[in-house]
């Protein structure tokens, strides 16, 4: 699905970043009548990493990345 005519905007520090819909919601699955829509970009509860490609891609394997994040973390401190 191609999304299009959004805006992104971000907190500074490259902390986060949201992106903005016609309406609040749109882009997670809510209707601008408010009725929820089939088809969205993200909801409450996604994480996402980014690839080599610069992709987000949609994992749910959340305890896995925090493992291997707090392992990285450890390496990099001990050298």
């Amino acid at each position: 699905m191609m999304w299009v005519d959004y805006a992104i905007d971000s907190i500074p520090g490259g902390k986060g970043f949201k992106v903005r819909g016609d309406w609040e919601g749109e882009v997670m699955g809510v209707a601008k009548d408010g009725s929820h829509k089939d088809h969205y970009l993200y909801r409450p509860g996604d994480v996402f990493i980014v690839n080599e490609n610069g992709w987000l891609v949609k994992t749910d394997e959340v305890s896995t990345l925090l493992k291997k994040y707090e392992e990285s973390k450890a390496q990099k401190e001990s050298a």
